[in-house]
């Protein structure tokens, strides 16, 4: 079974998280599989759109802490940069992207429901970003589409206490265009996905482009800041306990080291 599967229907690419049983949290073989798709369909011509989502009851329940490295500087930098070129290939995709997002979009799931153009939810749908519980920073460029979607108060506050938010909050801040139904996500997400992919495609290239120009740094840049950050913070005892504590079902303890 495939990690990553594409389904083409018409000009329309849904590209699907498909590890159900770990909640689609991703490993670093999931990570260049997405990638390497998204490159893949960036190149096909005939692709005109694009849906993500995950396979069974959930988005992306963020990276798969059962199999995190452990205090590695250099294995922490090959782990960042490739979920780095993921997101940039997602992010600048010159195609239009719909999430199609049920149960929950955790950590780097959120920063890719964010990195979409549009996101549909079902009221199963909640997002948050954990990363302080397991002594780290958000990464993804979490931070980066948090604080220009929500502004600095509101996302600082969602990052620093890492609490969930269900879908109508997130509706009600604009992280989500609309709920609906559970059974309607992936069809209200592909039915809008083909209105964009009869559209015309390089007026949509253009003002993808032209939103990405609208704020400063940009993702590339801002992502750079991060590799200075999150492999430093891999190696810290506060991660070490935070992975052992997410492992063993308790609270952590952390001792700021």
């Amino acid at each position: 079974m495939s990690s990553i599967d594409i389904e083409r229907q018409g000009a329309v690419a849904v590209l699907t998280m498909n590890h159900p049983e770990r909640r689609n949290a991703l490993d670093l073989e999931m990570r260049r599989a997405l990638l390497a798709a998204l490159r893949e369909l960036a190149e096909d011509d005939a692709v005109r759109a694009l849906v993500l989502t995950g396979a069974g009851n959930a988005f992306c329940a963020g990276a798969d802490v059962s199999r995190m490295g452990g205090r590695d500087l250099a294995g922490a930098r090959e782990r960042m940069k490739t979920l780095h070129a993921m997101v940039l290939a997602l992010h600048g995709l010159d195609k239009p992207v719909v999430a199609a997002v049920r149960g929950a979009a955790v950590g780097i799931g959120f920063s890719l429901a964010m990195a979409c153009d549009v996101a549909i939810a079902s009221p199963s749908a909640d997002f948050s970003q954990v990363f302080t519980r397991v002594g780290l920073a958000p990464d993804g460029g979490a931070i980066w589409f948090l604080a220009r979607q929500l502004g600095m108060s509101r996302a600082k506050e969602l990052v620093l206490s890492g609490r969930k938010l269900r879908a109508e909050e997130a509706l009600a801040l604009g992280l989500v265009a609309r709920v609906v139904p559970e059974e309607q996500v992936l069809s209200d997400a592909l039915a809008l996905a083909a209105e964009y992919a009869a559209g015309p495609t390089l007026a949509l290239a253009m003002a993808k482009q032209l939103f990405g120009a609208a704020v400063a740094p940009g993702l590339a840049a801002f992502l750079e800041q991060e590799l200075l950050v999150g492999p430093q913070l891999a190696q810290t005892s506060d991660h070490a306990e935070g992975r052992a504590a997410f492992q063993d079902k308790r609270k952590p303890r952390f001792t700021g080291r």
